[in-house]
């Protein structure tokens, strides 16, 4: 894959109180994940080339791709791509990455949501909502044990951008 012609589409950074090893584990790990990824397993083969997988509660893929970089505990780089028909056609495949660097005593972790072409608003606003909400649970698990517990609503700008588009949300 040609990751030259993705460019970042969203970019958090958040200091958590733990170590790279822990904050790698807890990115590659379903038992992590499963508590503050909203109940989705995130399934890591650990190799470049490996699979990457999100799994819904009951088992179903909700997010598959391939596993770009690979370099624990510093820096995993997979593509990221809902399994919804026609979305990946329509609005080309993500790039994550986390990039994890001992800042003191805390890490930083920074995510990078990238993209191989220009997306809108719109079709952004969902990641732009759902990556806060997730790496906050990472942090909020990893300082205190505990997930925040935030409440958040569907992505409907996102979801109607994609309606938009022809795309056939799932339940619909």
């Amino acid at each position: 894959m040609d990751t030259a012609k993705f460019k970042p589409a969203i970019v958090y950074t958040i200091y958590i109180a733990s170590t790279p090893e822990k904050v790698w584990q807890a990115l590659t790990s379903a038992e992590f994940s499963r508590a503050y990824f909203h109940g989705f397993d995130v399934v890591v083969e650990d190799k470049i080339g490996g699979a990457f997988r999100v799994l819904m509660p009951d088992g179903s893929l909700h997010i598959g791709g391939e596993v770009i970089a690979y370099d624990p505990p510093r820096t995993l780089t997979v593509t990221f791509d809902l399994n919804w028909p026609g979305l990946v056609d329509a609005l080309g495949s993500t790039l994550v990455t986390y990039e994890i660097e001992q800042a003191g005593e805390a890490v930083k972790l920074t995510l990078t949501q990238s993209q191989d072409r220009e997306l809108s608003d719109d079709i952004l606003s969902g990641g732009r909502t759902g990556w806060p909400a997730i790496l906050s649970n990472l942090k909020s698990l990893l300082e205190t044990g505990k997930i925040a517990k935030i409440k958040m609503a569907p992505p409907e700008r996102m979801l109607a951008a994609l309606k938009a588009l022809g795309i056939k949300l799932p339940g619909a």
